[in-house]
């Protein structure tokens, strides 16, 4: 097991738990077999559905397109975009999940527990409303303000308690909080008769996803997550506690700021293409902890795979459930994730 050594200022004692475990090795094993599955698991998911095509036809369909052909057709129109997509939204929930459990020492922080899918999707179901028709780019701008929005409110309601913010009073402010959201989304789809368009966000999914939409969330999840990488070493220190870090040299508000930046894009992005797909950013970073240890150098990039493959797997299970009609993407991760989340909520009981 490689041991890193943080550095510290000069006049600073070096704190207990300042060596920061972790393992390069399996990290790189992860990463590189990540990388092949998720290969795989894209051939996989773009070859079966509905119909089940040929990976041969899968191939020339990517690499010699005939338009004429009808399983051209549904492969370059329907099922690639779908399976990018799943990829990109794992990543940006799983990096985003990494991100918060580091920067607030919250093993519960995910964008869907701290009202930020919630957020996102109620500001989507105004634009619905009141601005049919808007075109996307300006959608995953007002998505991203919509996670903004659950942020700040979970935070505050989590700051006026007393005895401050805790682990799990910041669950339930999220969880009250997404609760609030939901509920005035779905008044205003029925109000405003937009139930159609906000099914897809409600249950969570790709299905639909258009080569436009990946073209404008692409740029701004490459930005973000090469900025969260930039910023892992610093998460890194802030996952020690404010005085460590602050004792390390670092800017701490400067930095949480920086990273809740991060997390807005990443989970603003998701949102605006899967909807409210739970789960992702809790499970995978606590399993990439286990695996590679506690830096997150190692974390975030390997989270960005383990949380591909795992949307994309999930993705290809909810079409392979029941063909032809389809299972949520959110159901299948929840049946995971909710297991797993009441099995960390119990041994945080300690803090209610």
């Amino acid at each position: 097991m490689a041991l890193t050594n943080l550095p510290r200022a000069s006049n600073v004692p070096a704190p207990e738990g300042a060596m920061i475990k972790s393992r390069p090795l399996a990290a790189t094993i992860i990463m590189l077999g990540g990388i092949i599955a998720l290969v795989f698991g894209i051939g996989l998911a773009v070859s079966f559905g509905a119909a089940d095509i040929p990976f041969a036809v899968v191939w020339d369909a990517i690499f010699n397109f005939n338009p004429e052909i009808n399983e051209h057709q549904i492969i370059q129109e329907s099922r690639l975009p779908r399976v990018l997509a799943g990829a990109m939204v794992g990543a940006c929930f799983a990096v985003s999940g990494a991100i918060m459990q580091g920067m607030t020492r919250n093993p519960l922080a995910d964008s869907g527990l701290l009202g930020l899918n919630a957020g996102s999707g109620f500001v989507i179901a105004l634009c619905f409303a009141f601005f049919p028709g808007m075109p996307y780019m300006y959608l995953i701008m007002y998505s991203f303000l919509g996670a903004g929005l659950g942020a700040g409110i979970v935070y505050g309601i989590g700051a006026l308690a007393k005895g401050g913010l805790t682990p799990v009073r910041l669950v339930l402010a999220g969880a009250a909080l997404s609760a609030l959201l939901s509920a005035l989304s779905e008044g205003i789809a029925l109000y405003f008769r937009i139930g159609q368009n906000l099914a897809f966000w409600y249950a969570g999914g790709v299905a639909g996803t258009k080569w436009i939409q990946l073209k404008v969330m692409f740029p701004w999840i490459v930005v973000a997550i090469i900025a969260a990488i930039i910023l892992s070493r610093s998460i890194t220190m802030l996952s020690l506690g404010d005085d460590i870090a602050r004792g390390l040299g670092q800017r701490t508000n400067l930095v949480k700021l920086a990273c809740t930046i991060v997390v807005l894009v990443l989970a603003g992005s998701a949102v605006s293409v899967a909807g409210a797909v739970g789960f992702v950013g809790l499970i995978v970073p606590h399993l990439t902890r286990k695996l590679v240890g506690v830096d997150y150098r190692w974390i975030i990039p390997c989270s960005a795979i383990l949380g591909s493959l795992l949307v994309v797997f999930a993705d290809l299970g909810a079409r392979m459930v029941n063909p032809p009609a389809e299972t949520p993407v959110g159901a299948i991760i929840a049946l995971i994730g909710v297991p797993f989340f009441l099995y960390l909520a119990r041994k945080e009981r300690r803090e209610l």
